[in-house]
C-alpha cells in the first residue's frame, strides 16, 4: 500500500488485480559506452526505459517493492498522486526486473 500526502491528511492507495505503479528514474545526459554525452533531450527509438517500484498489486508475482523495472514508455498510462507523478502498468508489461534479492540469476535480472 502506497501512503501519500493529500491536502490536509495521508491518502492510502492500494493497487489492484497485476497493477504496478512505478517512478521513473531521473532522465538526464546519457553517455555512451565511448564517452559521448547523450542529451536528454535527444530522440530514441523504442527504446526500453527503467523505473522503481512504488507499489505492487495483490496479483503481482515476479516484483517487489524498490525493484527496477525495464517497460516500453510507449505502454503507459500517467498518473498524478500527491504531486508526484507515477506510471501505472501491467505486470505483463514489464520486460525485466533487477534487484539485489535476485543475486542467484546469472544476469542479475528476473526475465
Amino acid at each position: 500500500m502506497l501512503a501519500v500526502s493529500a491536502a490536509d491528511a495521508k491518502l492510502p492507495i492500494k493497487m489492484l488485480n497485476d497493477r504496478v505503479l512505478v517512478q521513473m528514474e531521473t532522465e538526464g545526459d546519457r553517455k555512451s559506452t565511448g564517452g559521448i554525452l547523450i542529451p536528454a533531450t535527444a530522440q530514441v527509438g523504442k527504446r526500453l526505459t527503467w523505473a522503481r517500484v512504488v507499489a505492487v498489486g495483490p496479483n503481482v508475482r515476479s516484483m517487489e517493492l524498490e525493484d527496477r523495472v525495464l517497460f516500453n514508455p510507449e505502454d503507459r498510462y500517467e498518473v498524478e498522486v500527491g504531486g508526484s507523478d507515477y506510471i501505472m502498468l501491467r505486470e505483463r508489461d514489464v520486460h525485466a526486473v533487477a534487484a539485489e534479492r535476485l543475486d542467484d540469476s546469472p544476469t542479475g535480472l528476473y526475465l
